[in-house]
């Protein structure tokens, strides 16, 4: 009994830590088109009906939270321009349940290599047919206090 239950939970960890790399590989994906400028890449990465959202404000001003446009942020992506687009994420925590994930990412921005801003991605992924889909990302976003 107690070895049916040593093997059991091995198994379940194996899968755990396969379904971790695979929400992890999705968000990598994402920046890595980023990177290159493949909107084609990134649209991949992305759930049918994807929200974004961006919380900003002025220092000294109340939040407010902006709705992205996709195909707005696709464009832009797929639309050259002079510096490479170099979001550097550190995967903080990744808490998966079924076929929900969720990943909570510190970030810091590059134009080039010319630091631009920071702060916190948190994204809400499920698995579809065809593997992890990002269906939601909100991110934070500041010049200072940053890592």
């Amino acid at each position: 009994m107690l070895l049916s239950a040593a093997a059991t939970s091995s198994a379940f960890a194996q899968k755990a830590s396969s379904e971790t790399a695979a929400v992890k590989q999705t968000v990598t994906s994402f920046f890595d088109g980023m990177r290159r400028g493949d909107s084609t890449m990134v649209r991949r990465t992305l759930a049918p009906g994807v929200v974004f959202h961006g919380i900003g404000g002025k220092p000294g001003q109340p939040s407010t939270l902006e709705t992205e446009s996709i195909n707005g942020f696709l464009k832009a992506v797929g639309t050259p321009h002079p510096e490479i687009w170099d979001e550097r994420v550190q995967f903080e925590r990744v808490l998966i349940d079924a076929n929900l994930a969720s990943v909570w990412a510190p970030y810091e921005f590059y134009l080039g290599s010319k630091f631009s801003h920071c702060g916190y991605d948190s994204f809400q992924l499920v698995k579809l047919a065809d593997g992890w889909k990002i269906a939601h990302i909100i991110d934070t976003r500041r010049k200072e206090k940053c890592k």
